[in-house]
């Protein structure tokens, strides 16, 4: 596996009550083993060939962040329309920035429950 999936593993799966396993051919996190907030494509997926993920992202995020840079962000297919959002993981990513990212993907997925213990340990 490739160094940039066992980053985003190793941030996702610090996660409370976070699991690993494929959905739709992809690395795919699900909080409770249900509801999924990030997804990973190491070797790109459909017209992305490049390495990239895709995460839930707070309401505004998704339009913010590809106006600021549309070079590393984008909307992508399938679950754009839901807000989330698509992150190049080529063009060397800035590592802090992307575990912030998911954070804030399982922000926006978990319950107010997982959401208090994660805020209690930081």
């Amino acid at each position: 596996m490739s160094e940039r999936m066992e980053r985003v593993r190793e941030v996702c799966l610090a996660l409370p009550e976070v699991e690993e396993r494929p959905s739709h051919s992809a690395p795919t996190f699900f909080v409770r083993g249900r509801k999924s907030f990030v997804m990973v494509w190491p070797e790109g997926h459909h017209h992305h060939h490049f390495p990239h993920l895709w995460c839930a992202a707070p309401p505004g995020a998704q339009e913010e962040l590809i106006a600021e840079d549309p070079a590393r962000f984008f909307r992508p297919p399938y679950v754009g329309h839901r807000g989330w959002l698509g992150v190049r993981l080529d063009r060397d990513p800035d590592w802090s920035e992307i575990a912030e990212l998911c954070t804030d993907a399982y922000r926006v997925i978990a319950p107010k429950t997982l959401v208090a213990r994660l805020d209690a340990t930081d």
